[in-house]
C-alpha cells in the first residue's frame, strides 16, 4: 500500500478531506491547483477515461475552491464580475460565468450556485479570485462579505452517475435539472449537490459543507456505487478535451478573451449594469479580434499523454499560433487538440504544421466540440438511468 508521507508539496499546499481515502483507493500521483493537492494518477488515463464514459467515476476535486458572497448587495457585486447576465438566474441556479478583468481577460471560469436570495458561491477553476473579490470589494461602496467557506466538492460523473445518485438519495434525486442545485443531508453530512462537472457526461457534484466528514462521504458514495460500477478516478483529459472544456492557464488566462474563446453567449453588453471590463469589451467586440481559438487534428503516432508546452502552430513556413491542449482520443482514434491561431487561419479544413515534442505533424482544422457537441449526454433527462 502506498504511503501517506510518498506525497508532499510542503505544508503550504494543503490537503482535501479526501486525501487519504484517495490514496488508500489507488491515488498514485498528485499535481497542484488553487493551492492544493489533486489527484491526477488513478494507474492508466486511458482506463479512466473507459471507466468515465461508460460507468462512472468519483474524483475529489476539492481544489474547486468556493468563493462565498453574501449580504444585501450580494447580487448586485456578483454581476459586477461577470460579464453574463444574471438577472434571470433564480435561486437554486447554476451558471457557469466568466470573471474578466478591467482589459477584459478572463481571470477564472467558475461556476456560479445562488444558493439564497442574497446567497452564492463561485466555484473556481486555478486562479486566487478570492483575493480578486475581496479587492473589487474595498472601494465598490457594496455591502457584501467575501470569505472562503468550508466547502469541498466531489465530481460523480459518467452514465450510471444518476444510479449511483439514486442508491444514495432515493427517486427524490431523478428530477433534479441540468445546472441546477439542492440542499441535502446524507447520513448526517450537510452537502449541495448540483447537475454540474466537468467532464461532458452525465454527472453531479457533491459539495462537502463539513470537512471533517471527508472520508466518510467518500467511503459512503464508493460503497453505494460499486456494486453499479462505480470506479474511484481523476478528471479526464481525454474527455474534455473531446468535450472542448477550457483549462485555465492551459486554453485561457488573463491575456485570453471571450471573443477570442467564441465565448459571446457570455457576454451581454447590452444590460444596463456595469461589470467591469464591459467598456473593454465593446472595443473588442467592435474592432474584431486578432486570434481565435480552433480544434486540431493531429497526425503522427498516438500521442502518449498530453502535452506539458505549447507547440508552436505554422502556416506557409509563419508561425501562426499555438496548441494548448493535446490528447489522444481512443474513441476517436485520433489525436484531438485545442489551439489558439491568428484569425486568418480558422476556416474549417486548412492544412497547418505542428511542432510537437516528437517533431513535426501536419494539423487540420475541424469543428470543436470534437464529441457531443450539444452536449446531449451531460444534459439528459437520466433516460439511461431510470
Amino acid at each position: 500500500m502506498t504511503q501517506l508521507q510518498d506525497f508532499g508539496f510542503g505544508t503550504q499546499i494543503r490537503k482535501s478531506p479526501y486525501f487519504d481515502a484517495t490514496v488508500r483507493w489507488g491515488a498514485q500521483g498528485f499535481s497542484v491547483y488553487n493551492h492544493m493537492h489533486i489527484p491526477r494518477d488513478f494507474g492508466d488515463p486511458v482506463q479512466n477515461f473507459w471507466n468515465l464514459v461508460n460507468d462512472a467515476i468519483l474524483c475529489d476535486v476539492a481544489v474547486e475552491r468556493q468563493v462565498e458572497v453574501t449580504g444585501p448587495d450580494a447580487a448586485k457585486f456578483v454581476q459586477m464580475l461577470t460579464p453574463r447576465n444574471l438577472s434571470n438566474m433564480a435561486v437554486g441556479q447554476c451558471k457557469y460565468v466568466l470573471i474578466t478583468n478591467a482589459h477584459g481577460g478572463i481571470l477564472n471560469d467558475p461556476i456560479l450556485l445562488r444558493l439564497g436570495e442574497n446567497h452564492f458561491w463561485l466555484s473556481l477553476a486555478d486562479s486566487d479570485i478570492l483575493l480578486w473579490a475581496q479587492g473589487v470589494a474595498v472601494h465598490s461602496g457594496l455591502d457584501v462579505t467575501i470569505t472562503e467557506p468550508d466547502v469541498s466538492p466531489l465530481q460523480l460523473q459518467g452514465p450510471k452517475s444518476g444510479e449511483v445518485m439514486r442508491a444514495l438519495f432515493g427517486d427524490s434525486i431523478m428530477d433534479l435539472r441540468y445546472y441546477w442545485l439542492r440542499e441535502v443531508e446524507l447520513d448526517g453530512i450537510p452537502l449541495i449537490v448540483s447537475r454540474t462537472g466537468w467532464s461532458s457526461e452525465l454527472g453531479y457534484e457533491l459539495y462537502l459543507r463539513d470537512g471533517s466528514r471527508g472520508d466518510s462521504l467518500w467511503e459512503r458514495i464508493m460503497a453505494a456505487g460499486l456494486p453499479l460500477g462505480l470506479k474511484p478516478g481523476h478528471t479526464s483529459t481525454i474527455r474534455r478535451i473531446e468535450g472542448g472544456m477550457l483549462s485555465y492557464h492551459a486554453d485561457a488566462d488573463i491575456n485570453t478573451n471571450p471573443y477570442e474563446l467564441g465565448l459571446d453567449r457570455l457576454v451581454d453588453l447590452e444590460m444596463d449594469t456595469d461589470f467591469i471590463g464591459k467598456f473593454a469589451l465593446q472595443r473588442i467586440r467592435d474592432n474584431g479580434v486578432e486570434r481565435k481559438q480552433v480544434g486540431l487534428r493531429l497526425g503522427g503516432a498516438p500521442l502518449d499523454g498530453p502535452n506539458t508546452t505549447f507547440w508552436t502552430i505554422s502556416h506557409n513556413g509563419n508561425c501562426v499560433g499555438k496548441v494548448t491542449s493535446a490528447i489522444y482520443s481512443p474513441r476517436l482514434d485520433q489525436n484531438i487538440a485545442l489551439a489558439m491561431v491568428s484569425a486568418e487561419c480558422c476556416e474549417l479544413g486548412l492544412e497547418l504544421e505542428v511542432m510537437t515534442q516528437s517533431g513535426a505533424v501536419a494539423a487540420t482544422v475541424v469543428e470543436r466540440p470534437f464529441y457531443d457537441p450539444k452536449k446531449s449526454l451531460a444534459a439528459s433527462a437520466l433516460a439511461q438511468t431510470v
